[in-house]
């Protein structure tokens, strides 16, 4: 299984890498700085270096049925051969709006949790700095939207540290503020499980890429509330 930098360093923008397989979707590599798209984040784009010239990354993301995680090329790109040696490069700053985007949405769940109560039921992001996030809500106004947005502001403000930590399965299920959305998604198998904790504000189980300080996220608007249906309310922000 290739070796995923992003999980410990989310600052690293390239690697070199060797080629391991080559698929009908693209490229594998024993280690990669690319994060593959899931839980609402994208997968990276980028660069793929070869002896042969440069490649184009149009995303990256785990098949479903072998597990590996895929470096998918531009249309018509030849693929490496299995055993070369290569460097990629992701779009830095695409993935530093990413990593801002993804900490805000984790400090509005923690505000929303705490606060008034309410578990997230699902969420997504955009590469240009737009988000929405869902909660198990009755019901969401503007004037909420607004009086979240002041709190969240406030904190992100105080410049929180932002950690990575890595619990053991039965640690971290055990317990329950560490899995903020509605249902279970982690896998039987992961094991121990990776997790995000903005100091004083959230701490979930989480596998995107993160900043390390709430106070690299900006100010954030929340540009809009909705009703998705009974007890699933909206909410969509975006980075100033």
């Amino acid at each position: 299984m290739t070796e995923r930098l992003y999980s410990t360093d989310a600052y690293l923008d390239a690697c070199d890498a060797q080629v391991v397989a080559v698929t009908l979707s693209g490229v594998v590599l024993d280690r990669t700085v690319a994060y593959a798209r899931g839980g609402g984040q994208p997968g990276d784009t980028g660069i793929l270096t070869t002896d042969a010239g440069e490649l184009v990354i149009v995303d990256s993301f785990v098949d479903r049925d072998s597990g590996e995680l895929i470096h998918a090329l531009a249309e018509g790109s030849a693929p490496p051969a299995v055993g070369a040696p290569v460097r990629v490069a992701i779009d830095a700053d695409r993935r530093r709006r990413i990593m801002r985007t993804h900490t805000a949405l984790h400090a509005l769940s923690g505000i929303v949790f705490t606060q008034f109560g309410a578990k997230v039921t699902g969420g997504n992001m955009a590469d240009d700095g737009t988000a929405r996030m869902d909660f198990e809500l009755d019901a969401i106004s503007q004037e909420f939207g607004r009086e979240v947005e002041e709190r969240l502001n406030a904190a992100l403000a105080e410049a929180h540290a932002v950690h990575v930590l890595f619990l053991p399965r039965a640690e971290a299920l055990a317990d329950p503020d560490l899995i903020r959305t509605k249902a279970n998604l982690i896998p039987a198998h992961v094991d121990p499980i990776r997790v995000i904790d903005i100091e004083g504000i959230d701490k979930q189980a989480d596998g995107g890429t993160h900043v390390h300080s709430t106070a690299e996220i900006g100010h954030v608007e929340v540009t809009k509330t909705e009703s998705k249906g009974k007890a699933n309310k909206r909410m969509r922000i975006r980075l100033a």
